[in-house]
C-alpha cells in the first residue's frame, strides 16, 4: 500500500514536471527578442492599467452619482493606477507612461530620441484600450445615468469619465497655465524620486512615491481641468469617445480644449525638468572614482545574473528528455 502511494505521488510529480516544461517551452516561443517592441508593449500595458483604474474610478463615481465614491476616490484611483502601472512596466521600459516624461528624458539625454515616437504611440494606444475597457464595463451604467444619450456637456455628461474638460469659468489661457504648472510639478517630483545622489530611495518605494505625486497634484490642482498632465492619458480616451458615439463634440467642447492637454504637459514637463536640473541636480558633487563601479564589477554582476537564469527548469527538461 505504501509503495503504491509513493508510486502515485511520483507519477503525479512527473506529470506536473512535464506540464511545467511544456509550458516553459510554449512561453519561450512567445518571447519577443526585439527590445524596442518589448519596451513599447510594456508602456502600452502600464498606461492601460493607469486608465483602467483611473477612468474606472471616475465611471463608478459619476454613474452612481457619488454614492459609490467621491472626488477623493478619483484621486486615489489615478494615484494607484499610476503606482501599479509603474510596477507593471518599470523593469522593461522604465515606466514612463507619459509622452511628457519620455520627452523630458530625451532632452536630458537619458533616453534615445529614436524611441520617442514609438513610446508615444503605444502610450496613447494603451490609454485607448483602457478607456475602451472601462466603456465596455460601464456601458449599461453610462446609458442609465445619461438617459440613453452619450453627451459631452450638460448635467448628465459622461465624456468627462474618459478625458478632461475645463471648468466653465476657466479660460484657455488659464487652463494652459494650469497644465504647465501641474506637469512641471510632476516632473520635478519624479526626477527627485529617481535622483539617487539627492535622496537614496529604495527601488520598491519609487512607484509608490510616483503615485503619491499624482495624488497630491490631484487634491491640490484638480478642480480647474481635471489634471491630465499626460497627453496619452487624455488623447487616447478622447479618441475612444469620438468613435464610440460621443461624436466630434469631444473636440469642440470647452472652446476647443482638446489640444491643451496635448501641448501644455509637454511644455510643463520641460519646465519642471529644467527647474530641477538647474536648482538641484547640477549642483551635486561629482562621484569620486572610488564610488563609481568599475567595468569589471559591472561585467561580473551581469554574468552572475545570467548564470542564475532558470537552472532548475533547464535541468528538469534535460532529465525528462533523457527518460523519454
Amino acid at each position: 500500500m505504501i509503495s503504491f502511494i509513493k508510486g502515485k505521488k511520483y507519477i503525479q510529480t512527473l506529470l506536473a514536471l512535464k506540464l511545467s516544461v511544456k509550458m516553459e517551452r510554449l512561453l519561450r516561443r512567445c518571447r519577443i527578442r526585439n527590445s524596442l517592441v518589448r519596451e513599447c508593449l510594456a508602456e502600452c500595458l502600464g498606461v492601460y492599467i493607469l486608465i483602467l483604474f483611473g477612468c474606472g474610478t471616475v465611471a463608478q463615481v459619476t454613474t452612481s452619482q457619488e454614492k459609490n465614491g467621491q472626488y477623493l476616490s478619483i484621486n486615489l484611483g489615478f494615484a494607484l493606477g499610476v503606482t501599479f502601472g509603474v510596477f507593471v512596466s518599470r523593469g522593461v521600459s522604465g515606466a514612463h507612461l507619459n509622452p511628457a516624461v519620455t520627452l523630458s528624458l530625451c532632452v536630458l539625454g537619458r533616453h534615445p530620441w529614436m524611441k520617442l515616437p514609438f513610446y508615444t504611440f503605444f502610450q496613447i494606444f494603451g490609454a485607448f484600450l483602457g478607456a475602451a475597457t472601462v466603456g465596455l464595463q460601464y456601458y449599461d451604467a453610462i446609458l442609465s445615468y445619461s438617459g440613453g444619450q452619450l453627451t459631452v456637456t450638460g448635467q448628465t455628461a459622461t465624456a468627462g469619465i474618459f478625458s478632461t474638460y475645463p471648468a466653465e469659468y476657466l479660460s484657455l489661457g488659464g487652463g494652459f497655465l494650469d497644465q504647465v504648472i501641474g506637469t512641471a510639478a510632476l516632473l520635478l517630483c519624479i526626477l527627485a524620486v529617481g535622483d539617487q545622489r539627492n535622496t537614496s530611495i529604495p527601488d520598491y518605494l519609487q512607484p509608490l512615491l510616483a503615485g503619491a505625486t499624482v495624488l497630491v497634484i490631484g487634491v491640490s490642482m484638480g478642480s480647474n481641468s481635471g489634471y491630465a498632465l499626460n497627453p496619452a492619458r487624455d488623447f487616447g480616451p478622447r479618441f475612444f469617445t469620438y468613435i464610440a458615439g460621443w461624436g466630434d463634440d469631444v473636440f469642440r467642447a470647452g472652446r476647443g480644449w482638446w489640444w491643451v492637454p496635448l501641448v501644455a504637459p509637454c511644455i510643463g514637463g520641460l519646465v519642471g525638468t529644467l527647474i530641477y536640473e538647474m536648482l538641484v541636480e547640477v549642483h551635486h558633487a561629482s562621484l569620486s572614482p572610488e564610488d563609481q563601479p568599475s567595468c569589471q564589477e559591472t561585467t561580473e554582476a551581469k554574468s552572475l545574473e545570467l548564470k542564475g537564469v532558470e537552472p532548475s527548469l533547464v535541468g528538469a527538461e534535460e532529465e525528462l528528455e533523457a527518460s523519454g
